[in-house]
């Protein structure tokens, strides 16, 4: 039985498909109880995890509600006490999240039954409802041990850690996702952190204000560490924009430019709407391509009027198209890190560094407009997709261990331009979210819209980290292709617009709604302490030797 001062009540009725009611005892505050909280019910075989999807009063004689008491301060005070627990009453709904054995029961159980597992029955009448404890939050969250678990919050209403699986966190595509000023950008650093911290995965962040790589400022306008001070030279910072990374004291490890050459189809399709290009103007890029080669943008601008008129003639193109897009081509080659052409690729050094197990954080400084934003982090992108699918076949030819690539995540904001229900279907970045780890890349996507991410992406998103969201459209968006996401909607809209998320999906056993950690001088220390202890550090090597391999 679970210690009296944490029980709340006695279950008194539900499905598994409505979900369960549990009457409040008396002497349990209804203002305590708040959605989303976390909530175990002992059966007789088992234990339930569940999440409270609502809190009502109720009443067992309507004789007393058409007369209710007066004022509390009144003699009708002794009445509310008198009928209190008895004539009126509190309930909650719960939402059975998980089950698991009930070890205190000394039954026989199978080997499954002794591990959380999706709840797919409920427990008999008169169950014991109870808060949950320390030790209930570790066997269903884990603990953050450097290694597997990254404590990424607490519950609303106590404080003890909820932890993510690192290693099932990487296997898909993630997504954090809130409205403007909640908070999205530095939950993501927290969770960089944890997978930089655990070698789970190599890390590309293309950091479009900034942020990530060295120190920034939060929203209280305190300035707060980068992932390159945290983590020395396990992290590399590249810019786009030397200037305005040295202007800000930090040192990149090198200058990325673009070669024209670099530039593909799917590339100028993806920058239709920062281009306003008609459909007409991407059809001729695409026959500028396959008849110029590979140096097709370059010549094409350097083209004249009537050498254009004549390379339309002669291939059937529409010289007015043509000409638009030439036009428009004129911005990206305008682009400061763009270049005619290169006779040393910085982007070459940038992907030999993740190869080696490096992190990158590609800084774009003052080059943070749209269009620069997608064009590099598309172009990088897709070179890196290419070079881990080869690396990838070679590993299922072989079968060698150490031909093993090495797991990438990619993290980038906006994602909505780069995923929406067009450009989903052509770019590299709808790629790597439909083939969930096939070749060893995933996406973290960071976004305040994520209605505008198409549907088929937005259900392959393995986790779902999500801050407060006021538009209904973003709202369905987040739970499609969840089930019994109606149950989670109201917990989700009762967010605050600062410090609280709700979690769900394939890295936490259960949803969770958190209030997320600190990224401050606290987190700083724990995260120091983990990465120098020299068990640590020893545990940390024999770790990326596991998954990396070495470089030999």
């Amino acid at each position: 039985m679970p210690p009296a001062h944490s029980r709340l009540g006695l279950l008194v009725a539900g499905s598994v498909a409505e979900g369960l009611s549990a009457r409040l005892d008396p002497e349990v505050p209804i203002e305590d109880v708040r959605l989303g909280k976390f909530v175990k019910i002992v059966g007789h075989k088992y234990e339930y995890f569940c999440l409270v999807t609502d809190v009502q009063l109720d009443s067992a004689n309507a004789d007393v509600l058409r007369d209710p008491p007066g004022d509390p301060s009144s003699v009708d005070a002794f009445l509310r006490q008198v009928l209190n627990g008895t004539t009126t009453y509190a309930t909650i709904k719960l939402k059975p999240e998980l089950m698991l054995a009930n070890i205190a029961a000394d039954l026989e159980f199978d080997e499954g039954d002794l591990v959380p597992r999706p709840a797919r029955t409920i427990p008999p009448h008169f169950s014991s409802v109870s808060e949950a404890t320390v030790a209930d939050f570790e066997r269903v969250f884990g603990r953050d041990d450097g290694r597997t678990h990254f404590q990424i919050g607490q519950p609303i209403d106590m404080d003890v850690p909820v932890c993510l699986d690192l290693r099932r966190f990487v296997e898909r595509s993630n997504g954090v996702f809130g409205k403007s000023g909640t908070g999205k950008s530095f939950l993501a650093r927290l969770i960089l952190c944890g997978v930089i911290n655990a070698n789970q995965a190599v890390n590309l962040i293309f950091d479009m204000h900034s942020e990530y790589g060295w120190s920034a400022k939060n929203e209280e306008g305190t300035e707060v560490k980068g992932l390159s001070q945290l983590f020395g030279s396990r992290v590399a910072v590249y810019t786009l924009d030397m200037e305005s990374s040295r202007g800000r004291g930090v040192r990149p490890a090198g200058e990325i430019k673009i070669a024209l050459r670099e530039l593909s189809v799917a590339d100028i399709s993806l920058l239709q709407d920062e281009l306003k290009l008609h459909r007409t103007a991407v059809e001729s890029a695409a026959l500028c391509e396959d008849k110029l080669g590979d140096d097709w943008a370059a010549r094409l601008l350097d083209m004249s009027g009537d050498e254009l008129s004549a390379f339309a003639n002669e291939n059937g193109g529409n010289n007015n198209s043509l000409s638009a897009l030439r036009s428009k081509l004129r911005l990206i080659d305008r682009l400061p890190f763009v270049e005619r052409s290169l006779a040393r690729s910085t982007l070459d050094e940038l992907i030999a560094r993740l190869e080696r197990g490096h992190h990158v954080v590609l800084e774009f400084g003052r080059q943070r407009n749209l269009l620069a934003y997608i064009l590099a982090a598309n172009v990088i992108t897709r070179r890196l997709h290419e070079l881990w699918v080869k690396k990838t076949e070679r590993y299922w030819n072989t079968k060698d261990e150490s031909d093993r690539p090495r797991p990438l995540m990619i993290t980038i904001e906006e994602a909505h331009k780069f995923l929406n229900a067009d450009a989903a279907r052509q770019t590299t970045f709808g790629t790597i979210a439909r083939e969930l780890r096939k070749f060893y890349v995933t996406l973290l996507v960071v976004d305040q819209r994520p209605s505008g991410i198409d549907a088929e992406v937005l259900s392959q998103i393995g986790t779902r980290i999500t801050c407060q969201l006021n538009d209904e459209r973003d709202i369905d968006a987040i739970f499609t292709g969840v089930s019994g996401g109606s149950h989670l909607r109201t917990v989700l809209s009762t967010l605050d617009s600062r410090e609280q998320a709700l979690l769900l999906g394939h890295a936490v056993p259960m949803p969770m709604m958190i209030r997320t950690r600190k990224y401050d001088s606290s987190f700083y220390s724990a995260l120091g302490s983990s990465v120098g202890a020299p068990e640590a550090i020893a545990a940390h090597a024999r770790r990326y030797e596991e998954i990396f391999g070495t470089d030999d």
